[in-house]
């Protein structure tokens, strides 16, 4: 799984240099994973602006403007709350691109309306912004690692003009 991220980090890279953009995150389950694997590219510093690891519901809402009303109706790991997160990720780092993660990475947290390896993903690019809920297997660390591997991909696609 790591292999496969860094070759993602790698191509996502390259697809925003291609096209002139920049890249932020907005995580929470994921506790910085994703911006590590950017990182973690060389020369990254060209098109990786930075990111915010909102884990705590304060943060959300004070960092990255979720509002406190959809966080308590809908959650924190809601598709909702993950489009505010990637919309403000891109706003707050003045990106064209940013991507947002919040999710039950377990073991324990989950409830029957929101289990353990539910993650929701939420995608910004150009004024656009788009959402999706996952259920991932495994352990915890299997969880969080899904999760970095599906933003990753679900933000590659979209640069590239598909369905993230």
């Amino acid at each position: 799984m790591i292999d496969d991220i860094e070759k993602l980090s790698r191509e996502l890279g390259e697809a925003l240099l291609a096209q002139n953009l920049t890249l932020a995150v907005a995580e929470s389950c994921t506790g910085g994973l994703a911006g590590g694997a950017l990182t973690s590219i060389s020369g990254s510093s060209d098109w990786f602006m930075g990111g915010v690891i909102a884990y705590h519901n304060e943060v959300k809402e004070q960092l990255l403007g979720v509002d406190a009303a959809i966080l308590n109706t809908k959650g924190a790991v809601s598709e909702e709350t993950v489009l505010a997160m990637a919309y403000g990720a891109a706003q707050l780092l003045k990106t064209q691109a940013a991507l947002s993660i919040s999710g039950v990475a377990g073991p324990t947290g989950g409830t029957p309306d929101k289990p353990v390896g539910m993650v929701c993903f939420g995608w910004h690019l150009n004024g656009e912004t788009t959402a999706c809920t996952e259920h991932l297997e495994g352990d915890r660390e299997a969880v969080r690692l899904g999760s970095v591997r599906r933003a990753l991909l679900g933000m590659l696609n979209m640069v590239r003009g598909q369905t993230p």
